[in-house]
């Protein structure tokens, strides 16, 4: 986890937030978040450097669209994330 950009962990939370989302929904959720565009050119390379890293898999859905899910090592490499983030900001 420490070698991901910041977008790549926002994408990880989003993709564990959400029941099998598709690229779309994933923008829509990181558009509303960042109150900017997220352009293709910005988000679909980082989600397959997830797949490329074994914290996401990429299904297909249909012909043109695709769906994300985190694998167990993306939901540890998340939990590990929370642990770290909760022994320096108290909830």
């Amino acid at each position: 986890m420490y070698d991901l950009t910041a977008f790549q962990r926002d994408l990880l939370y989003v993709i564990a937030g959400l029941d099998e989302p598709h690229g779309l929904a994933i923008k829509e959720e990181l558009e509303e978040y960042y109150e900017k565009e997220i352009h293709h050119g910005r988000l679909y390379p980082n989600l397959d450097t997830l797949v490329d890293k074994g914290l996401v898999e990429k299904g297909e859905r249909d012909r043109r669209t695709n769906f994300y899910t985190l694998t167990r090592r993306g939901g540890r490499e998340l939990d590990a994330r929370r642990d770290w983030e909760r022994e320096y900001v108290d909830d």
